[in-house]
C-alpha cells in the first residue's frame, strides 16, 4: 500500500521540480541556514509544543535532506532507496493509526523549517492534512523598519494573546485592530478561541467560495474588515445566507485593502455639465426633491465647527429650493448614530452628511447594507470605499495667516493654539509656521493644545510673552468672543487681524450639483479607493479675510499670494522643509504630495511645543483623536 503512495508522491515531486526548472527557479526545499545569518536574529525563544498548520511548513532547518525534496515537500528519489521505503512505512502508519510524534522545527517570520521530521511532513502533506505537532524555536529577527519585520512584531503580540498562528495579516496595525474588534481583554481564553473559530470559519467558507483568496490581502486582514463592520457578536448570529449577502456587500472595503494607497484624495471638484437634451425641454421632469440630512454630535449654535456647518447647510435651502428639502439632527454621537442612521433612511433620506469623524465606524455597517443612500463623514485620511470623507485644506489659508504673523510680531514670538491633532490639524500648524517663516526667519511660533488637561490659555500667553494669536477659526454663537482667527493682544483685548473661512455652502452646493447631473455616482464606479474630498482655495471652499488692522503692504503681499495658491501658481509645503529634529522632510525644488501632507505626525523647526499623546487630552477629546488622530499622538 505504502508503495503506490510513494509513487504518487514521487510523480507530484518530479512535477513540481520540472514545473520550477522550467521558471529558472530552485527546485529543492529553502533552508533556513542560508536564508538567515545568527548576525539576523535577536534571540531564540522556545515556543513548546504549537500545532502547526502545514501550509506554513516551508522548508528545512540544514542543507542534509533538501535534496531529497521538491519545493512542495513531495519525495524526488526513486523507490530502490531506504530513503522510499521509511516514507512509505510512514504512509502506512498515517493510514493505519495516524502521525503523533512531534516534529522538531524552528520557526522564522512565521514560517516552519523542519530540524527533524522532514519525512513526516511530506506524509502528511501528501495526505492534505491540516496541521501537524511540533516543538517550535523560535527565531526573532532584529528590530528594524522593515515593513516585513514591523509585521512580524505585530505578529508575535497577536500570538502571544491568541495563541493562534494561522491569521496573519498584510497591513500594520489590522493585528491590534482585530484584538480590540473581539473585545476580550487579556489572554485568549478557551470560550474565546471557540467563538473566534466559529466565526472565522464561517467568514473564511464564504469568503473563499466568492474568491478572496485571490485577493492579495491575507485572511485575517478580511475578517478584521468585515468585524470592523459587522461586530463579532453579529457574526456570531449569522447564518450562511446572511454571510453571503454580507461577503458580498462589504466587496469594495475588501478590495480597497489590497490596495496600495488605499485613499484617492480629490483635491478640484470636477467641471459638472449642465447642459440639457432636446428630451429635458419635450419631456416634463418630475424628478422627486433630495431628501439631505445633516447629523451633528450636539446642536450647532454651541460650537464654532458646527455652526460653520450649519450656515452651508442654510445655505443649500436657498440655492437648491426647487431641488432638495434639508434638515439636522442634533445629539448623535458613535452610541446612537446607526438608529439614527436607520431610522432617517425609512424616512426618506438621500444624501447624509455625518459632521463628527466619532461617527465613522458605526456609519459604515448602514453604509454597506443601504448603498442606495449616500453617507459622507465630514473628516480625512478614512480608507472606506462606502462611506466618502470630506474636508478643506485649511492650512492654504493658515499659511497666509502666518505670513501675517510673521510680518507684524513685535518680538519675533506668534502662540499658535489648536484643538486635536487630527489628519489636516498637523499640516494647518505647519503650514502657520512656513508663512511666520517665509517673511520673518528668526521667529518662533509657541504651540498649545486646547484639549489638554492641563491647558491653561492666560497662563501659556503670559509665561511665553506672546502678543500675537492663531486661535479657532471662528465665533461659537452662543460664546460671541473675540478670540478667534489671528489677532493681537491689546490692553488684554483682541484686536482682529485675519480670519481663516469655512465657505461649506460652496462645499455642499458643488457636492450636490455633482449628485444632481450624476456624476457623483459615476466618479464612485471608477474607483475601488475610498474618495477623500480635500477641496482649498480653488474651489472657493478656503478663504481668508483680513480686517482693517493688518498693514496696507502687508495685506497687499497676502492678497497676491493668495491669489497666487489659488491659480496653483504657489504651494505651502514646497522647498527644503525640516522638521523639529533636523530632518529633512521636503526636498528643494519639489512640492510635497497631498498623502504626506494631509498624514503628518511632526512639527516643523521653528515651531516649539509637541504632539501631546493621548493620556494628556480630556476625556471627551479622546474619541475624536483614537479615530482621526496622527500616528504620533497613538501611543
Amino acid at each position: 500500500m505504502g508503495e503506490t503512495e510513494y509513487s504518487e508522491a514521487l510523480k507530484l515531486g518530479k512535477k513540481e521540480y520540472r514545473a520550477r526548472i522550467a521558471k529558472g527557479q530552485f527546485p529543492y526545499l529553502p533552508v533556513l541556514d542560508e536564508i538567515l545569518s545568527e548576525a539576523d536574529i535577536q534571540t531564540e525563544q522556545n515556543m513548546g509544543l504549537v500545532h502547526v498548520p502545514l501550509d506554513f511548513v516551508v522548508g528545512t532547518s540544514t542543507m542534509g535532506r533538501t535534496y531529497s525534496f521538491a519545493a512542495n515537500f513531495m519525495p524526488i528519489l526513486d523507490w530502490e532507496t531506504e530513503f522510499a521505503v521509511k516514507w512509505s512505512n510512514l504512509s502506512d502508519a498515517q493510514m493505519n493509526e495516524g502521525i503523533r510524534d512531534p516534529i522538531k522545527a524552528f520557526e522564522y517570520m512565521n514560517r516552519y523549517y523542519v530540524l527533524e521530521g522532514n519525512k513526516r511532513v511530506s506524509v502528511l502533506k501528501y495526505f492534505n492534512a491540516v496541521s501537524i505537532p511540533a516543538i517550535v524555536t523560535r527565531k526573532i529577527p532584529k528590530l528594524s523598519d522593515d515593513y516585513d519585520v514591523r509585521l512580524y512584531y505585530e505578529y508575535m503580540k497577536f500570538n502571544e494573546i491568541t495563541g493562534l498562528c494561522s491569521v496573519e495579516f498584510t497591513k500594520l496595525g489590522n493585528a491590534d485592530k482585530l484584538l480590540s474588534l473581539v473585545g476580550k481583554e487579556g489572554r485568549w481564553d478557551d470560550e474565546t478561541k471557540e467563538k473566534f473559530a466559529k466565526v472565522m470559519f464561517d467568514f473564511s467558507k464564504v469568503y473563499n467560495f466568492r474568491g478572496g483568496d485571490r485577493l492579495d490581502i491575507k485572511l485575517g486582514d478580511a475578517i478584521t474588515v468585515f468585524m470592523e463592520v459587522f461586530g463579532m457578536d453579529a457574526m456570531l448570529e449569522m447564518s450562511e445566507n446572511d454571510y453571503n449577502k454580507n461577503v458580498i456587500n462589504t466587496w469594495k472595503e475588501f478590495a480597497a485593502e489590497g490596495e496600495k494607497h488605499k485613499i484617492n484624495l480629490v483635491l478640484d471638484p470636477k467641471k459638472v455639465q449642465t447642459k440639457k437634451s432636446l428630451l429635458n425641454y419635450l419631456i416634463p421632469q418630475t424628478q422627486k426633491k433630495l431628501k439631505v440630512v445633516f447629523l451633528y454630535p450636539r446642536e450647532p449654535k454651541t460650537s464654532a465647527w458646527l455652526y460653520s456647518h450649519e450656515l452651508g447647510r442654510m445655505y443649500l435651502d436657498e440655492t437648491f429650493s426647487d431641488k432638495l428639502e434639508t434638515e439636522y439632527v442634533a445629539g448623535v454621537d458613535e452610541n446612537n448614530v446607526e438608529q439614527v442612521l436607520e431610522d432617517i433612511i425609512k424616512a426618506g433620506a438621500d444624501i447624509i452628511f455625518c459632521v463628527g469623524p466619532q461617527m465613522m465606524p458605526n456609519s459604515l455597517k448602514v453604509a454597506v447594507e443601504h448603498p442606495e443612500v449616500y453617507i459622507l463623514n465630514c473628516s480625512l485620511n478614512a480608507p472606506h470605499p462606502y462611506i466618502r470623507t470630506y474636508y478643506g485644506r485649511m492650512y492654504e489659508a493658515k499659511f497666509l495667516a502666518g505670513m501675517i504673523a510673521g510680518a507684524v510680531t513685535d518680538n519675533e514670538r506668534v502662540a499658535y493654539i489648536a484643538d486635536y491633532p487630527i489628519y489636516g490639524m498637523i499640516a494647518n500648524i505647519n503650514a502657520f509656521a512656513l508663512g511666520v517663516a517665509s517673511v520673518n526667519p528668526r521667529a518662533k511660533v509657541y504651540l498649545a493644545w486646547s484639549k489638554t488637561k492641563d491647558y491653561d490659555r492666560n497662563k501659556f500667553l503670559t509665561e511665553n510673552d506672546l502678543h500675537y494669536v492663531s486661535d479657532q477659526d471662528i465665533i461659537t454663537p452662543n460664546d460671541a468672543s473675540r478670540y478667534f482667527g489671528l489677532y493681537k493682544l491689546q490692553d488684554g483685548q483682541a484686536l482682529n487681524l485675519a480670519m481663516p473661512i469655512w465657505n461649506w455652502g460652496v462645499f455642499y452646493e458643488k457636492l450636490l450639483q455633482s449628485v444632481l447631473a450624476g456624476s457623483y455616482k459615476a466618479e464612485g464606479q471608477e474607483q475601488v479607493k475610498a474618495l477623500n474630498y480635500w477641496w482649498g482655495m480653488s474651489a472657493g471652499v478656503i478663504d481668508l479675510i483680513c480686517s482693517k488692522h493688518v498693514p496696507y503692504g502687508v495685506k497687499r503681499l497676502a492678497d497676491h499670494l493668495k491669489s497666487d495658491i489659488t491659480k496653483g501658481e504657489v504651494v505651502p509645503f514646497f522647498g527644503q522643509i525640516y522638521d523639529q529634529k533636523g530632518e529633512l522632510k521636503n526636498k528643494g525644488e519639489h512640492e510635497m504630495k497631498p498623502s504626506d501632507i494631509m498624514k503628518m505626525d511632526w512639527l516643523v523647526d521653528n515651531v516649539v511645543g509637541s504632539i501631546p499623546p493621548m493620556s494628556e487630552f480630556v476625556d471627551n477629546a479622546k474619541m475624536v483623536v483614537e479615530l482621526k488622530g496622527v500616528e504620533e499622538n497613538k501611543l
